[in-house]
């Protein structure tokens, strides 16, 4: 196993760095990605040094999918539905943990797992209750509160979170059942609730479907910046602001964030090796090069985006200047 710095150095290992770098080839590279094992306990020991804790920081969960629609045979890929293509595609899907310090504003990826149930039988819900018991149990790392998709709203991973004593926010889809009558009326759809102007400025206590009878939530009707509504459950019963409800939930947003960036700067998508070692190695590679060019960015008070562009714009002054290519004069 290499050093942390080397694999660090090795985090773009793609065929574009083969042919750019005097030092590496492709059968090199290849290697690389076929005989490691970088797994996200080496990662997290890179990336601990870095994080700032915080008792009252938050746990974000979603999951994302590498477009690989256009490969036959590597493995681990899968038809699975993906939210940035909104239907059912080809891809390799990553269940992604990331931790944000509240005060800073600052977010690291401290755990994923690839989802790959014909290897290891494992749901995402698995994949996320999994990572949740080891940030707190292994990682030991102090946080208060956990967001995630509605997807990931069911009854065992929220009674979970709140019997580890965590505070969970999670949207509903409009369909999910609950009962805001006190076992009064049958139980309703929480896009076909009744409210008051008081319930709507300060939300309602609610019992959901097949939920333990003692754990009630509160029920927030928040309206987005697109204009949609979310009905967002919390188990916070102090919680009485329908618009702290709003600024909470959109931190879940910086994980989407962290998707965007991985794709489209970081070429996530981009590996075409044929074997799962090497297809977990590579998402490795990219959240080893993810992390430090965030850090990167806070120091120099920007964003990879920036980063990157700027990389570009030297290469553009330098060739307009001294042309690689010499074109003719008309």
């Amino acid at each position: 196993m290499g050093s942390g710095e080397t694999r660090l150095r090795r985090s773009c290992a793609t065929k574009p760095f083969a042919d750019h770098h005097p030092h590496f080839s492709h059968d090199a590279i290849n290697r690389y990605l076929q005989d490691e094992n970088i797994t996200p306990a080496i990662v997290w020991e890179q990336v601990e040094k870095s994080i700032e804790p915080d008792p009252n920081a938050f746990l974000l969960f979603d999951d994302s999918v590498s477009d690989k629609n256009h490969s036959h045979a590597i493995e681990l890929v899968r038809r699975q539905y993906s939210g940035n293509a909104h239907g059912l595609i080809k891809g390799i899907g990553v269940v992604n943990c990331l931790y944000v310090n509240p005060r800073s504003g600052r977010y690291w990826i401290i755990d994923w797992r690839v989802f790959a149930p014909q290897v290891d039988h494992k749901t995402k819900l698995q994949h996320v209750q999994e990572m949740f018991d080891e940030a707190m149990t292994g990682k030991k790392l102090p946080f208060r509160v956990v967001l995630m998709d509605s997807w990931y709203a069911t009854k065992e991973l929220m009674v979970h979170i709140h019997r580890a004593g965590k505070i969970f926010y999670c949207p509903l889809k409009s369909n999910r059942l609950v009962d805001d009558s006190q076992a009064q009326a049958p139980y309703q759809a929480v896009s076909e609730l009744q409210w008051s102007d008081q319930g709507a400025a300060h939300g309602k206590l609610v019992k959901v479907n097949k939920f333990p009878g003692s754990l009630k939530v509160k029920l927030f009707r928040v309206a987005t910046g697109n204009g949609r509504t979310e009905w967002v459950v919390t188990n916070d019963l102090e919680q009485t602001s329908v618009d702290d409800t709003r600024e909470i939930c959109a931190i879940r947003w910086k994980i989407e964030q962290y998707h965007r960036e991985v794709k489209q700067v970081l070429g996530m998508e981009k590996c075409q090796c044929r074997s799962a070692r090497a297809q977990r190695n590579h998402i490795a590679c990219v959240i080893l090069a993810w992390n430090h060019l965030s850090a990167l960015a806070r120091d120099m008070r920007t964003n990879i985006y920036s980063i990157k562009k700027a990389m570009m714009s030297n290469y553009m002054r330098q060739e307009i200047a001294r042309p690689s290519v010499p074109m003719a004069y008309i």
